[in-house]
């Protein structure tokens, strides 16, 4: 019954209004786009592979602009927004400002648009750019990305306050904003086992280098040997210019060193050293450690849980034919 009553709905949406998935409508699907645009996963795919290969830190990129993306407003490209008038957008938010990739998403969207316009979302283009990105290295995707977002119509700097995670946090602060996103003390670990790519600039850890207590000192959580290395890279006052590694041996590879860092007390923010404040998640950090095999099928748990966070779907939002700007 079902399956007749979508057939007849989609040939008379096909009809009268274009190429519309209505049986995926209000839902993400891991085949969305199979009858509407069939293409679209393959053209990500190839972009990605491209722009990989002379830049190898775009998984870095793309993972922290989806998890960004995210944290504010659910997942409807709302950070890909410039700024329109007076309305200061989310990129241009401090936590945002270092973000980087949005070119990239461009490049896709246009090249999308080309196959089947009006069709694919940002947002959906943005988390499977991010996975293709990040899974570039192992030639396979690292995990399956359901589809069928819808692009936000607003975005707001002030909305990064509150909603974004610092990386001077504590514990109770990370899983307070955590469990608000309808995340848990698990995927709080796992996702951070993404900070085993990138870097960061010396201003979001530089305050555990110096005069941490006021006495001169670093942050006692942190390796001395470790701290006293970033302190050369790093000078005080902190450089806008400067970023470091953010796992000195592992910055572009995806993998789970990310623990053994931490468990040696090298996590290089604040917010990496809170997880092993709390007994839970120092549990979940020692079994991440333990197992190579078990951090990527955590990770894809995760972050398919983070990818559906307050998403738009079925007549919610739109469809933007540019990811900068709304539709007009």
């Amino acid at each position: 019954m079902r399956a007749g009553y979508c057939i007849f709905i989609l040939l008379v949406s096909l009809t009268l209004f274009g190429i519309v998935d209505v049986c995926n409508a209000g839902k993400l699907s891991y085949k969305f786009y199979k009858r509407t645009c069939p293409r679209a996963e393959q053209i990500v795919k190839e972009i990605i592979q491209n722009r990989t290969q002379s830049n190898p830190s775009l998984g870095a990129r793309l993972i922290r602009m989806q998890f960004h993306d995210c944290f504010v407003r659910g997942c409807d490209a709302s950070v890909l927004l410039d700024t329109v008038n007076n309305s200061t957008a989310e990129k241009e938010a401090i936590p945002n400002s270092s973000l980087s990739g949005f070119d990239v998403i461009d490049d896709i969207k246009t090249a999308i648009e080309r196959v089947c316009p009006k069709v694919v979302s940002c947002a959906d283009i943005l988390a499977l750019a991010a996975r293709d990105a990040v899974s570039a290295p192992f030639s396979k995707p690292l995990w399956d990305v359901q589809l069928g977002r819808r692009d936000g119509t607003v975005s707001l700097a002030t909305e990064t306050n509150g909603n974004l995670p610092s990386p001077f946090a504590n514990f109770t602060s990370l899983i307070q904003l955590f469990n608000r996103k309808g995340l848990d003390v698990n995927d709080l670990v796992v996702l951070s086992g993404a900070h085993t790519i990138g870097v960061a600039h010396c201003a979001t850890f530089s305050s555990r280098l110096y005069n941490f207590t006021g006495k001169g000192d670093a942050d006692p959580s942190l390796d001395p040997t470790y701290a006293e290395a970033l302190r050369k890279q790093c000078p005080n006052p902190a450089s806008p210019t400067i970023t470091v590694e953010m796992d000195p041996t592992s910055s572009l590879s995806f993998n789970n060193h990310y623990y053994d860092i931490l468990l040696q007390k090298k996590g290089l923010f604040g917010s990496d050293a809170a997880l092993l404040t709390n007994r839970n998640s120092s549990k979940i950090v020692t079994r991440l450690q333990r197992s190579r095999s078990s951090f990527f099928p955590a990770f894809a748990k995760s972050v398919k849980k983070m990818g559906a966070i307050e998403v738009l779907t079925g007549n919610a939002g739109e469809v933007r034919q540019n990811c900068r700007v709304v539709n007009p």
